[in-house]
């Protein structure tokens, strides 16, 4: 599925519209540059979840959780993470336990602890500044 918001608002939207779509267990990557809008992307899956509390980037804490009433939510950032190894000794793995929701900002980072079926989001710049193209899709 393809989508185009024209401001931080519209992306939160589309994450609140997506999160009618997840179930605990779901793994979904959010990925883009610095400043795209996963943040915003994460923010409105929140909402869409019905949870009503301050919703922050999880750069400096790695992962934030939330309990929403449509579940339980990890929202991590990867960004800093160098290795494979400094994962796994956050106890990253516990968290695919079936039983929350994980979204991950700088996937790329998670390396083969990444499960191999998840979703995708992909958001990318548009041609106007608040413009935002979501490339939502899974991995087999």
């Amino acid at each position: 599925m393809r989508l185009t918001t024209h401001s931080p608002e519209e992306t939160e939207q589309a994450g609140a519209d997506f999160a009618r779509t997840l179930r605990p267990g779901d793994v979904v990557t959010l990925d883009g540059e610095l400043g795209a809008g996963k943040t915003a992307f994460a923010r409105g899956v929140l909402r869409g979840l019905g949870y009503e509390g301050r919703v922050t980037s999880p750069t400096f804490a790695i992962a934030n959780e939330y309990d929403a009433p449509g579940g339980m939510v990890a929202h991590f950032d990867l960004y800093r993470i160098l290795d494979e190894e400094a994962l796994f000794e956050l106890g990253f793995e516990e968290y695919l336990d079936g039983e929350r929701i994980l979204l991950i900002e700088w996937s790329e980072n998670a390396g083969a602890l990444l499960p191999e079926a998840h979703r995708t989001v992909q958001i990318t710049y548009g041609a106007a500044d608040d413009t935002r193209i979501l490339e939502i899709g899974e991995t087999a």
